[in-house]
């Protein structure tokens, strides 16, 4: 079974999908998309780490996390991928850091179809690792309309990479105050 763990900021997602993982059992492995950027990522990043099981695998992965899934998550049960928010934020940095901070004419098209190939290569890795996977992600379109283009592209770019997510997956939770309002299957 595959799981989207979607909600706000500090909604109690990864919390959630570490509780999830544990009620699935079995081999577990975590996959990382956050880069120490800054000193106080540095120290989110550490305060993890520690809170972590220690018997539970890590992949360090910013990019390319589908393909390190299918190479290194082979004898995982179940896989928590944390988060698809920083994974999107991660192309569209590089992409920034590779043709400046314009984010014009082509970008769009190109990041779209970057985002698109991440998240295909992570379905992929759903399908050939056969684990158990909980992906973790934000919602950032319930607010106003950003200001700007890279704000509003950066919205678009999730937000699609969500649907393709939350299309695949067989569960869908929205996580609100830190609990679960299951959202696909729509219970009956």
């Amino acid at each position: 079974m595959n799981y989207l763990l979607i909600g706000g900021a500090r909604s109690g997602k990864s919390s959630y999908a570490e509780e999830l993982a544990k009620s699935i059992g079995g081999n577990i492995v975590f996959v990382a998309t956050a880069e120490a950027g800054d000193d106080e990522m540095k120290t989110r990043i550490l305060r993890h780490q520690q809170a972590r099981p220690p018997e539970w695998g890590l992949i360090e992965a910013s990019l390319g996390v589908g393909e390190k899934i299918s190479a290194h998550g082979k004898n995982a049960d179940v896989i928590i991928l944390d988060c698809i928010t920083l994974l999107v934020n991660n192309i569209m940095c590089r992409y920034m850091l590779e043709h400046g901070d314009e984010l014009t004419g082509d970008a769009a098209d190109y990041l779209d179809a970057a985002v698109k190939k991440e998240i295909n290569d992570v379905i992929k890795a759903m399908e050939k690792t056969g684990a158990s996977f909980i992906v973790v992600t934000n919602d950032v379109g319930a607010g106003l309309i950003p200001p700007n283009a890279m704000a509003r592209i950066y919205r678009d770019l999730l937000g699609r990479a969500n649907q393709m997510l939350g299309a695949y997956v067989e569960y869908v939770y929205l996580m609100v105050a830190g609990l679960p309002m299951q959202v696909k299957p729509l219970l009956r």
